[in-house]
C-alpha cells in the first residue's frame, strides 16, 4: 500500500511546467496579518477574555502599545497583585508596554537570547526557555526570586538537542 501511495503522490506532484518561476508574483489581492506571536503566550495570557485574540494578532505592531497596554496592565495586576517591578526593573506600565507590542527584537551583533540574566530580549535562541522567562518577569519580583512556585513551568529543555546547522531542528524520534 505504501508503494502505491508514494507512486500516486509522485504522479500528482509532477507536471511538465518548465517555466521555472518566470511568472511575476501577483500582489493584487488584499493581504491581512493573521498571527503575531513575537513572544509566545503573550496573547494567550494577556488579551482579556471577551476580546478577540484574532484582533490582537491582526493589529499592526506600531499600534499595539496604545491599544493594549492598559488591558495588559489590568491582566498583569490581576495575575500578580503584588507586582512592583521585575528582574528587568520595569514597573507595571513599562513592562506591559513592552508586552503589548508583541514583536521579537533582534540584536544584529552579540548574543541572541530571550533572557539570560544579562542579555535581555535580544532575540530568541531555539533553546531559550521563553515561558520560564515570562513567568519570572511576571511573578519573580525585582530580584527574580519572589513566588518561586510560579516562576518555572518545569519543562527545562527540548526533549532532544537541536542540530548545529540549518534548519536546526532536533532529530525525529
Amino acid at each position: 500500500m505504501s508503494v502505491a501511495l508514494l507512486s500516486a503522490v509522485g504522479m500528482v506532484s509532477c507536471n511538465d511546467n518548465d517555466n521555472n518561476g518566470s511568472a511575476a508574483p501577483d500582489f493584487s489581492g488584499t493581504y491581512v496579518q493573521q498571527d503575531q506571536m513575537g513572544r509566545p503566550a503573550i496573547n494567550t495570557v494577556f488579551v482579556a477574555s471577551g476580546m478577540p485574540k484574532d484582533e490582537f494578532n491582526g493589529t499592526i505592531p506600531s499600534e499595539m502599545g496604545a491599544k493594549y497596554q492598559s488591558v495588559f496592565k489590568a491582566r498583569l495586576l490581576a495575575l500578580n497583585s503584588a507586582y512592583t517591578t521585575n528582574a528587568l526593573t520595569l514597573n507595571a506600565d513599562a513592562f506591559t508596554g513592552v508586552l503589548a507590542t508583541d514583536v521579537l527584537s533582534v540584536k544584529t551583533s552579540g548574543k541572541t537570547t530571550f533572557f539570560d540574566g544579562t542579555n535581555v530580549l535580544t532575540g530568541r535562541a531555539l533553546g531559550d526557555d521563553v515561558i520560564d522567562t515570562e513567568l519570572l518577569l511576571i511573578f519573580g519580583g525585582p530580584s527574580g526570586t519572589s513566588n518561586p512556585g510560579l516562576t518555572k513551568d518545569n519543562v527545562n529543555k527540548n526533549d532532544k538537542d537541536f542540530t548545529v546547522s540549518f534548519p536546526y531542528l532536533a532529530t525525529a524520534w
